[in-house]
């Protein structure tokens, strides 16, 4: 069976790299011969007069760019650099060249898992790119695996009049699996298809029972992990971060993004990550994928809620309905001052995986039935 993937796996991102990785090895182990697929990427539905100009400029912009935030000068080089040298290291480890692969003749495409489905936002990088729906496909079968409109909802879809074109494509789906509830509802309300749910490819993958893939990495210093991207902890929470891990004799190390309160920024490759994640003390993120790898790894963690207002982007849709899967609902906070009593908690991991590793069944089941 020759499978596609298209997803989000040219994104500069740790959690879109380990997903991608992640879905490519659950197909391969099902016997498919697995190929990522590119998209060609159409405007914004939502204008942003800053991300106007070719692709060359808003790189430079954007590299420009991170020198506004409040940082260490020696923190944003490494950070510069870890962007530009993120797809020549990783790319090729997916199978993936600087050649783009449209629209390849396959058996089966499998669209997901990510925000793939997340049309109306401001990226350029995605855009409201209808391939990422289905269109002009060139194979036998279309299906989804945990898809994700992200902070798109039924509201917004309506409120630019995207909802008859989205739907007439999400009906050409042979089957579609989603992520979240938010994902479940468009689907059910704008198509005539019946979604089923699975959980994110990071989870469906047992990446720590691969014992040669994730490398052993041992810190001399404890440490709290704050993963969030560059420019979403505030000076507020910055400060606080920096007091609190003080109080407890810990050390901030920051992955994915250059913080205020960071002692150390943290360059390294996506299976590293995961064993920065297993030898911290605590957690802090405000991430989807940050707060799967706490999952994965059994570390104590705080999950920073960051609410959509307008265009503006949030996390809450997804990050709720993740914790409220594995009842971990009361890692949740909008305020940073929780922080220190949530991550006091223990977590009842035995329980958390034998929800795992229900979800983990269900993901060979669902991708072994559909290729």
């Amino acid at each position: 069976m020759k499978v596609g993937i298209l997803s989000m796996q040219r994104i500069v991102n740790y959690g879109s790299f380990l997903q991608a990785y992640a879905l490519k090895k659950i197909l391969e182990e099902e016997g498919a011969d697995v190929e990522f697929v590119d998209y060609h990427v159409d405007p914004p539905v939502i204008g942003n007069k800053n991300q106007k100009g070719n692709n060359y400029i808003r790189k430079i912009k954007k590299g420009l760019g991170v020198f506004k935030y409040d940082a260490p000068l020696l923190h944003k080089i490494k950070f510069i650099l870890y962007k530009k040298n993120f797809s020549k290291k990783n790319l090729p480890i997916l199978g993936i060249s600087n050649s783009k692969n449209y629209n390849p003749k396959l058996d089966c495409l499998v669209i997901g898992s990510d925000e793939v489905f997340n049309c109306i936002q401001r990226n350029p990088d995605v855009g409201y790119s209808l391939e990422l729906f289905g269109k002009n496909n060139n194979s036998s079968k279309l299906i989804s695996y945990a898809a994700s409109f992200g902070n798109t909802t039924i509201d917004k879809l309506k409120n630019y009049g995207k909802c008859k074109e989205v739907g007439e494509l999400l009906d050409g789906f042979d089957t579609i699996s989603v992520r979240d509830s938010n994902s479940a509802n468009i689907v059910k309300t704008i198509s005539t298809n019946s979604p089923v749910y699975n959980v994110d490819p990071v989870l469906a993958y047992d990446y720590l029972g691969c014992n040669d893939l994730v490398p052993k990495i041992k810190q001399k210093e404890k440490y709290l992990l704050l993963y969030a991207y560059s420019g979403r902890i505030t000076n507020i929470e910055a400060n606080w971060i920096s007091v609190y891990a003080r109080e407890k004799n810990l050390k901030v190390y920051a992955i994915g993004g250059i913080q205020k309160c960071a002692d150390r920024f943290i360059s390294c490759s996506p299976f590293e990550v995961l064993s920065y994640f297993e030898n911290a003390d605590e957690v802090i993120t405000d991430t989807f994928h940050g707060s799967i790898f706490s999952i994965i790894t059994h570390k104590r963690f705080t999950t920073l809620i960051r609410k959509s207002v307008g265009s503006s982007y949030g996390n809450e849709e997804k990050l709720t309905d993740l914790l409220h899967v594995f009842n971990l609902e009361e890692r949740m906070t909008t305020s940073i001052e929780d922080v220190g009593i949530i991550n006091r908690k223990k977590i009842n991991y035995d329980t958390v995986d034998k929800i795992l590793n229900v979800e983990r069944r269900r993901t060979r089941n669902y991708l072994r039935r559909e290729i």
